[in-house]
């Protein structure tokens, strides 16, 4: 048996040599929320297009008001989505509505609450004006032919309303994997069923099967039974439909884990098995000939945890072309680790007052302990070849409280 285990980082330059470039599909407007953009969004127009009302009132040559004028006649009135009107004698106004496009030959608007209106004139109650205000000018916030949504992230609603607001009513965006994921183990039973002592129920997947949608990716189940002849033929047939193959648990040095055999059996490569880490030491991580993704993640919940949110999403994440920003906090209490191993520590985050995030370690009882999870908001990744970390240092933290 290989027991070679590399380090943290040497995991993360594999993953991303081996990054999917995944193709593109077309989809409805609609249907887009959540989807990686692939394309990018283009100011069709100057926005806003063109010179618009921003409050309800009158609207005047400022130079009038300069030049002492206080009172009035209201011309005409300008709504929203008529076309654009002139003031014909620059000692009247017209009344403008929000979102009307500004008549020509005024320049200001006074809202209503600053004038008393009798017998169709207006008189301006402040003293004082601002020329120009209350009127969002033609590009003020963007002109033509500028990008205002890069390719390659994902939309939220934010981004549809763009999209909308340019015209796209279909867009380009990345085709995500199809997916499968396996739990494996003759002592998982399903979900619904009551356990025997020696049994326990099928969790992780679920968990990971969420984490997943989350991401955008949709994921089907399967369970494996610790039959190598089964787990050959199964494996085999979906290496022929699904792109990326997540399975839990079968990878340790137990007798029955025969998960790494059953993989070189069928072909494919080993890029890693064993990472200088705790939680998650026995990860499995490999591709075909034909360009398929195959991780193979420890049985413990949190160690199987740990993977998904560090390594799968760092993959998935290079797949898209996501520049992987982390987040730092500051350690709020000392910690002592003694092995030779970078330590994803479970924590809570706090938010200070002065904008500080600060991580509270909450211990678990070990990688099976996945009821600490809902404790806790991430894991610090206290690095390796250092054994004390202080309250107050700050260290990069992975959270899967929060969207990819």
């Amino acid at each position: 048996m290989d027991n070679t285990f590399i380090t943290y980082e040497k995991a993360l330059s594999i993953l991303a040599e081996h990054k999917t470039d995944f193709p593109t599909e077309i989809r409805n407007l609609e249907d887009s929320i959540g989807a990686y953009l692939a394309e990018d969004l283009v100011a069709d127009r100057d926005f806003p297009p063109f010179d618009r009302v921003t409050m309800d009132g009158i609207a005047i040559a400022y130079e009038a008001f300069e030049k002492g004028q206080r009172e009035f006649p209201i011309e005409a009135v300008a709504a929203a989505g008529t076309p654009q009107q002139t003031l014909g004698d620059s000692q009247n106004c017209i009344e403008v509505m929000t979102g009307a496009i500004m008549p020509h030959k005024v320049d200001t608007v006074i809202r209503y609450e600053d004038l008393e209106i009798s017998n169709r004139r207006a008189t301006v109650l402040p003293e004082s004006l601002q020329c120009k205000q209350n009127v969002h000018f033609k590009g003020m916030d963007i002109s033509k032919g500028t990008v205002i949504v890069p390719q390659g992230g994902r939309l939220s609603s934010a981004e549809i309303n763009i999209a909308a607001a340019v015209g796209k009513a279909d867009l380009k965006v990345k085709k995500m994997p199809r997916v499968i994921i396996f739990s494996t183990g003759d002592e998982l039973v399903p979900v619904a069923e009551s356990p025997e002592l020696h049994q326990i129920r099928r969790s992780n997947v679920y968990g990971i099967q969420a984490t997943l949608l989350e991401w955008g990716i949709p994921a089907d189940l399967q369970h494996l039974p610790d039959h190598k002849d089964t787990m050959n033929r199964i494996i085999a047939e979906v290496l022929s439909t699904y792109d990326l193959l997540v399975f839990t648990g079968g990878v340790s040095k137990g007798k029955f884990d025969y998960l790494p055999d059953v993989l070189e059996a069928l072909h494919i490569k080993k890029h890693f098995h064993k990472i200088q880490q705790r939680p998650g030491k026995p990860f499995w991580f490999g591709t075909n000939k034909g360009g398929k993704k195959i991780f193979a993640l420890p049985g413990n919940p949190v160690s199987s945890f740990v993977c998904v949110y560090v390594y799968l999403r760092f993959w998935l994440k290079r797949s898209l072309g996501i520049k992987d920003v982390p987040i730092f906090v500051e350690l709020k209490n000392d910690v002592a680790f003694r092995p030779d191993l970078v330590y994803f520590l479970e924590a809570k985050l706090e938010s200070r007052a002065d904008g500080t995030l600060v991580a509270d370690p909450v211990k678990g009882n070990g990688s099976g302990d996945f009821v600490n999870l809902v404790r806790t908001d991430g894991f610090l990744v206290l690095p390796q070849n250092k054994r004390e970390f202080k309250q107050g240092e700050v260290y990069p933290f992975v959270s899967y409280r929060a969207k990819l």
